[in-house]
C-alpha cells in the first residue's frame, strides 16, 4: 500500500515537471511557427533549460518521500509539512524560472521583448521615396525598337499578360526577403501612372491561381504558374484586342537563400503543365507554356513590351525572334514602392537610366562556370563537399571580352547584352579629355556628357582599362572596370563634366606565382570610356615605364601591410582557366569534375568540430582579468582602437563576461553590467530590417542589392545607408546584417538578388557607400558573407571552395576590401563555406592576415547563423579572428570549451576588444546614461518576483497562524 502511494505521488510529480517543461517547449515551438524563433534555437534552448529543472524535480520527489515518511504523525504536523512543502515548491519554481529567464533564456527574451516604437513616419516616407527612386534609375531598358517607349500620350489602356503580372517578385527569400503585403503591386504601379488595365485578364489570372509556389530555405517548389494558351478563350482575346492595341508581357523568376536555381528542371519539384521543360532545360529558360503565351500575344498584338522581373540573368534570345516585341525592360525585385517606376517609365515620366550589372549570354550552359556550379561530394572525405572556381579571374564580362577578343562575330553569337548595357529615351555624347598624371601615379581626366536628344535623362560614365598582357604571364582580362559616375538629369542640349580619377596601382594585377604580390607591369595601358564592357567610346594611353612591384618596400598606398600570398591552401588540385595560347586549356579547365577525391595533402588540414584540436601556445601570457579599475565603456567612445585606456577596461573583464559576450551574439551583443556595456539589438536583412524574434522590428522593403547596383548611382547607395540608419532609430537596432556583397559568379546562384553584381568594383563602390551612409547615423553594418559564399548548394555541408589567390583577391574579396578601406566598415559577417580546406569563420589568413593586418580593419567579425553543422567551433573562431557567434543560446559549439589557457583568454580579450570598440562607437551610446539598464521585460519580471515573494510571505504567516490554532491530533492515514 505504502509503495503504491509512493509510486502514485512520484508519477504525479513527474507529470507536473513534464507539464511545466512541455508548456515551455510548446511556447517556444509556437514562437518558431510564428516565425519569431528559429527551430534550431528552439531545440538548443530546450536542451539548455532542462538541466535547470533537475533540482526542482529532486526537491519535489524529496518532499513526497518526506510526506510518506511522516505518515502517522499528528494532523497538525502534517498540516505544517504539507503547506511548507507547497510554499517551498512554489518558491523553488519561482527561483528556477528566474534562473532560466535571466540565464539561458535571457538573450531570447531580450530580443523578443525589446521595446520598439516603430519606424517614424518621416523615416518611412523618405525610405519609400528612395525605394521608388532606386527603381526609377535601376530599371534597365534592353530594347526599344521603333521607339515604342515611352508609349504615346494617347495610349490610356493596357493589356497585361502573364500570370506573374498578378503575383510578381518584389525581392527574394531568406534573410534578404521582403514582406510584400504592403508593397505597391505591378498592376498598381501601372494604374498609379494613369493607365486603365484590362481587369478581365487580371481576373482570369487570379482565378487560375492566387498564390506563388513556395521557394524558401526550407522548401522549394519551382513551378511556374501560367495558364495554357488554349485556356485563353477567343472571347478573352477579342475583348483584349478591343480594349487596347498595346500589350505588356510579364515574365518573373524568383530566387532566395538556401537553394540555387535549378539547372535541370526535370530533377526538381515542378507541378506545372505537362511538357513545360525537357530534361536538361534550366529554370532561366522560358517554359513551353510561357512560350505558347508569348506566341499568342505576339500574334494578336503589334506593340508588345516585355518586362523581365527577375534578378538572375535569363536567356532572352527569344525577345528578338518576334517582330511585335518592340521593347524589353529588366526590373529586378523593386521592393515596397518600386513598381511605381514601371508605370512612370512606360508613360515617359521617367527616362530609364539603369545599366546591367551582369552579362546576358544567349546560352547559360556555355558559361565557363556552369559545369562547376552545384553539388559535388568527396568520396574519400565523409561529409565534405566541394566547388571549383575553375574560371579564375575570368568571371562574367572579363571572360567574354577576353575570350572573344578580336572575334566580333563570335562575341555577337555568345553575348546578347553586355555588362554595363542600358538604353535611354534620349541620346548622349561623351567626350574624353586628355589624361592628367603626376609622379605619384595619379591619373585623372574629364568626361563631358551632353544630352543630344529631345528628352531629359541621366547617363553613366563607365571607365575601364586594358592592361598589357604577356603571353603566359599574369592572367589579365581584356578590360576591367576601374571607375564610374552617374550624371545629373540633363535637359536636352545640356552638358555636365565629370572628373574620373584613380591611381595606377588600381590597375595592378596579383602575381601569385611570381612576385607573390600585386604587380603593375610596364607597358601601355588603354584608359577607356565605354557605353558598356564591350563598346568603346574613346580611349587614351597611359604608359608605365618601369614595372612596379608592390612588395614590402613599396606597398600599395591604401594597404596597412603589404599584400602577399596567403591562400596557397585554397588552390587545391584544380586546373584553372588561362588566357595562354588563346585559352588553349578552356575545354579541360571548364569541364565538369571527374575527380571526386581530395588529395592527401589537402585532406590533411581539413578539420571539423570532431577533428579540430584546440590550439594552445605555451608562450602566451595570461592576461589580467577581474581588475577593479572603475572604468566604464562609455568613457572610451571616440578613443582610438589602440588607446591605452582600452587595456585598463579590458583588464576589468572576467572570463565569464567574455564567454557570454562571445557566445551569445545572435541578433544582439550582450550586456556586461560591470563595465556599463548595454545589450544591443542587431537585425536582418539586406533589403530592409526584419527579425525572427520581434515582429515589431520591421522596416521598409527596399529593392534588392542588384537593383541598387543597376542604378550605377553611388549617391543613391549612400542615401540608402542613411535611410537604414534613420529607420534604425525607431526600432532600437544598432547593427544591421547587411549589405551583402558576394559575386554573381553564376547566373543560377540563389542569392544573386541579394548581391550587387558580377563585378567587384561596382559591388565595392555600392557597398562602401551603403556602409558609410549607415555609419553616419551610428548604425554599424555587417558586410557579408566573407567570403567566397557565391552559391547556396551545400553551403552548410563543409563546402570546400577552391580558387586561385589572384581570383580571390581581384574578384571575390574586392567588394569587401573597398567596403573596409573606403566605407570604413566596422563589422563583418563570415560565411558558412570553407575557403579551400579552412572554414571561413576559422580562417586566420582571411580574418586576421588580410582583413585586419593588410586592410587595417578595426571592428569585429561575427559568424553566419551558428547552427554548428558539424564544423563551426567557437574556440577555432576566436583564435582565427572571428569574434562573435551568431547564436542566441550558446549551444552547438558556440560556447568556448577552453576558457582557462592563456591562449584562450588572450583570444577572448581581443574578441571582446573588437566587439566593444564597435558597439561603443555606434548609435547605441549616443544618448547613454550611466546606471542600471534593465530591459522592459526584466522590470516586469522583477516586479512580479517582488509581488510573489510578498504573497508567499503572507501565506507563510497565515500557515503559521493556522498551525498555532490547530489542536494536536493523530491522523488516521
Amino acid at each position: 500500500m505504502e509503495k503504491n502511494k509512493f509510486i502514485k505521488k512520484l508519477l504525479i510529480a513527474i507529470g507536473v515537471i513534464v507539464v511545466i517543461v512541455g508548456a515551455i517547449a510548446g511556447g517556444l515551438y509556437k514562437l518558431s511557427q510564428d516565425g519569431v524563433l528559429n527551430m534550431a534555437d528552439v531545440y538548443a534552448t530546450i536542451n539548455k533549460i532542462l538541466p535547470y529543472f533537475i533540482p526542482f524535480a529532486v526537491l519535489l520527489i524529496a518532499l513526497i518521500v518526506l510526506r510518506i515518511i511522516l505518515r502517522g504523525k499528528s494532523a497538525k504536523t502534517l498540516f505544517m509539512v504539507k503547506w511548507q512543502s507547497i510554499l517551498v515548491l512554489v518558491l523553488a519554481f519561482i527561483m528556477t524560472v528566474n534562473v532560466v529567464c535571466f540565464g539561458p533564456m535571457v538573450s531570447i527574451l531580450n530580443l523578443k521583448f525589446t521595446k520598439v516604437e516603430g519606424v517614424s513616419e518621416k523615416a518611412a516616407t523618405a525610405s519609400k521615396n528612395l525605394t521608388e527612386q532606386i527603381a526609377d534609375e535601376g530599371t534597365v531598358l534592353l530594347k526599344n525598337k521603333d521607339g515604342m517607349l515611352p508609349l504615346n500620350k494617347d495610349v490610356k489602356k493596357l493589356n497585361v499578360f502573364g500570370w506573374a503580372s498578378t503575383n510578381p517578385c518584389y525581392g527574394g527569400t531568406g534573410s534578404g526577403s521582403v514582406d510584400p503585403s504592403n508593397c505597391v503591386t505591378l498592376l498598381q504601379g501601372l494604374t498609379n501612372a494613369g493607365y486603365e488595365l484590362n481587369s478581365e485578364l487580371s481576373d482570369f489570372y487570379t482565378k487560375y491561381c492566387s498564390t506563388r509556389p513556395e521557394v524558401s530555405m526550407m522548401k522549394q517548389d519551382w513551378t511556374l504558374k501560367e495558364p495554357t494558351a488554349d485556356s485563353y478563350s477567343d472571347t478573352l482575346i477579342k475583348n483584349a484586342k478591343d480594349f487596347s492595341d498595346d500589350a505588356v508581357i510579364v515574365i518573373t523568376r524568383v530566387g532566395g537563400e538556401g537553394a540555387d536555381l535549378p539547372k535541370d528542371m526535370s530533377k526538381v519539384t515542378y507541378k506545372g503543365n505537362k511538357g513545360d521543360f525537357e530534361p536538361g532545360q534550366t529554370y532561366l529558360e522560358l517554359s513551353k507554356t510561357e512560350k505558347d503565351m508569348v506566341d499568342l500575344v505576339t500574334k494578336n498584338f503589334d506593340n508588345v513590351c516585355v518586362v523581365i522581373n527577375a534578378a538572375n540573368p535569363m536567356e532572352l534570345g527569344w525577345v528578338d525572334k518576334y517582330d511585335s516585341i518592340k521593347s524589353v525592360l529588366w526590373m529586378a525585385g523593386p521592393g515596397q514602392t518600386g513598381f511605381n517606376a514601371l508605370g512612370k517609365i512606360l508613360s515617359g515620366q521617367t527616362n530609364p537610366s539603369g545599366k546591367l550589372v551582369d552579362t546576358y549570354a544567349y546560352d547559360l550552359q556555355s558559361t565557363p562556370s556552369y559545369n562547376n556550379t552545384g553539388a559535388f561530394a568527396y568520396d574519400n572525405a565523409k561529409g565534405y563537399n566541394f566547388v571549383n572556381y575553375v574560371e579564375g579571374i575570368y568571371v562574367g564580362y572579363r571572360f567574354y571580352e577576353t575570350y572573344y577578343l578580336n572575334n566580333e562575330a563570335g562575341y555577337r553569337k555568345a553575348v546578347q547584352y553586355p555588362f554595363g548595357y542600358g538604353l535611354s529615351y534620349t541620346s548622349f555624347e561623351q567626350k574624353m579629355s586628355e589624361l592628367t598624371t603626376d609622379d605619384k601615379g595619379n591619373i585623372s581626366f574629364d568626361v563631358t556628357v551632353t544630352n543630344k536628344g529631345d528628352k531629359a535623362g541621366k547617363d553613366v560614365v563607365e571607365a575601364y582599362y586594358t592592361a598589357p598582357y604577356t603571353e603566359g604571364g599574369i592572367e589579365k582580362s581584356a578590360v576591367d572596370l576601374v571607375k564610374f559616375a552617374k550624371t545629373n538629369e540633363l535637359q536636352p542640349g545640356e552638358s555636365q563634366t565629370i572628373n574620373i580619377a584613380f591611381n595606377e596601382e588600381d590597375m595592378a594585377s596579383y602575381d601569385t606565382n611570381g612576385e607573390g604580390s600585386y604587380v603593375l607591369d610596364a607597358g601601355n595601358y588603354g584608359i577607356k570610356i565605354m557605353s558598356d564592357s564591350h563598346t568603346v567610346i574613346d580611349e587614351k594611353t597611359y604608359t608605365v615605364d618601369k614595372k612596379q612591384v608592390y612588395n614590402e618596400s613599396n606597398k600599395r598606398s591604401n594597404d596597412k601591410e603589404v599584400a602577399k600570398n596567403e591562400f596557397e591552401f585554397a588552390k587545391g588540385d584544380v586546373t584553372y582557366l588561362s588566357r595562354a595560347n588563346n585559352f588553349k586549356n578552356y575545354k579541360e579547365a571548364t569541364a565538369a569534375p571527374t575527380n571526386f577525391s581530395i588529395s592527401d595533402a589537402n585532406k590533411a588540414n581539413l578539420t571539423n568540430a570532431e577533428t579540430y584540436k584546440i590550439q594552445k601556445n605555451d608562450q602566451d601570457k595570461m592576461p589580467v582579468t577581474d581588475a577593479k579599475n572603475n572604468l566604464k565603456l562609455y568613457k572610451l567612445k571616440g578613443l582610438d582602437y589602440d588607446d591605452p585606456q582600452w587595456d585598463k577596461l579590458l583588464d576589468e573583464l572576467s572570463v565569464k563576461d567574455m564567454t557570454s559576450l562571445i557566445a551569445l551574439g545572435g541578433y544582439q551583443t550582450s550586456e556586461i553590467s560591470s563595465i556599463g556595456k548595454i545589450a544591443t539589438v542587431d537585425a536582418d536583412g539586406p533589403a530592409g530590417f526584419s527579425s525572427f524574434f520581434n515582429t515589431a522590428i520591421k522596416g521598409t522593403a527596399f529593392p534588392g542589392a542588384i537593383m541598387i547596383a543597376a542604378t550605377w548611382n553611388s549617391d543613391l547607395a549612400k542615401q540608402r545607408g542613411i535611410d537604414m540608419g534613420e529607420e534604425s532609430k525607431g526600432i532600437e537596432v544598432s547593427g544591421w546584417y547587411g549589405p551583402a556583397m558576394n559575386i554573381h559568379r553564376n547566373a543560377f546562384a540563389g542569392r544573386n538578388f541579394e548581391y550587387y553584381s558580377e563585378d567587384g568594383v561596382l559591388s565595392g563602390v555600392m557597398a562602401a557607400n551603403e556602409v558609410s551612409g549607415a555609419a553616419s547615423k551610428g548604425l554599424y553594418a555587417y558586410i557579408k558573407h566573407f567570403a567566397l559564399n557565391d552559391q547556396e548548394t551545400n553551403r552548410l555541408g563543409m563546402l570546400c571552395t577552391w580558387s586561385s589567390e589572384q581570383a580571390i583577391r581581384q574578384i571575390y574579396l574586392k567588394p569587401f576590401e573597398m567596403a573596409v578601406k573606403d566605407g570604413n566598415a566596422s563589422a563583418v559577417m563570415s560565411s558558412f563555406n570553407y575557403i579551400g580546406n579552412q572554414w571561413a569563420g576559422g580562417c586566420a589568413e582571411l580574418l586576421t592576415n588580410v582583413l585586419r593586418d593588410e586592410w587595417g580593419f578595426h571592428g569585429f567579425v561575427i559568424t553566419d547563423y551558428f547552427g554548428g553543422y558539424g564544423y563551426m567551433d567557437a574556440d577555432k573562431a576566436i583564435r582565427a579572428g572571428n569574434d562573435l557567434m551568431l547564436s542566441t543560446t550558446g549551444e552547438t559549439g558556440a560556447t568556448l570549451d577552453d576558457t582557462k589557457s592563456a591562449t584562450a583568454v588572450t583570444a577572448m580579450r581581443k574578441s571582446s576588444h573588437n566587439i566593444l570598440y564597435t558597439v561603443v562607437n555606434s548609435k547605441a551610446y549616443d544618448n547613454y546614461k550611466p546606471g542600471l539598464h534593465l530591459q522592459p521585460w526584466m522590470k516586469v519580471a522583477v516586479g512580479a518576483d517582488v509581488a510573489l515573494v510578498v504573497i508567499l510571505l503572507g501565506l507563510e504567516v497565515l500557515v503559521v497562524l493556522n498551525y498555532r490554532k490547530r489542536k494536536d491530533s493523530i491522523t488516521l492515514e
